[in-house]
């Protein structure tokens, strides 16, 4: 296994309207576009999967349950201005599960892609 790159991969229900979001939205570049079954983007070290519902891993298990986005994990992307970021974000249409919470060890929110799957973007305190 590679200790490089982090795969991550999260099914969606549109692959191109994936890419466009994490390019544009979170600064992810795009590796390979296999729409309307797969892309892969990639941000550092995290390499982001975007399976779509034709894709290998969006067929159905033997119980008959397909996989499907959406759920509670989430990849979690550190920010130095928090607030700076979610003002970006609104004007530019994006939707947050929640508001801006704060504990003792920084700030977080939840972004939704157009899949319904989460972004956690988050601030460590003292930046």
């Amino acid at each position: 296994m590679s200790e490089v790159t982090v795969n991550v991969r999260y099914m969606v229900d549109d692959v191109e309207a994936a890419i466009e979001w994490y390019t544009k939205h979170l600064g992810f570049s795009l590796l390979s576009n296999h729409a309307p079954a797969f892309a892969d983007v990639k941000r550092g070290a995290l390499r982001l999967l975007l399976s779509g519902p034709l894709s290998s891993a969006g067929r159905p298990m033997p119980d008959g349950e397909r996989p499907a986005p959406g759920g509670w994990n989430r990849i979690h992307l550190i920010v130095d201005d928090l607030a700076a970021e979610v003002a970006r974000l609104q004007a530019a249409g994006a939707k947050f599960r929640n508001d801006m919470v704060t504990g003792p060890g920084g700030s977080q929110i939840l972004l939704i892609d157009p899949s319904g799957n989460f972004v956690e973007l988050f601030q460590p305190a003292g930046r």
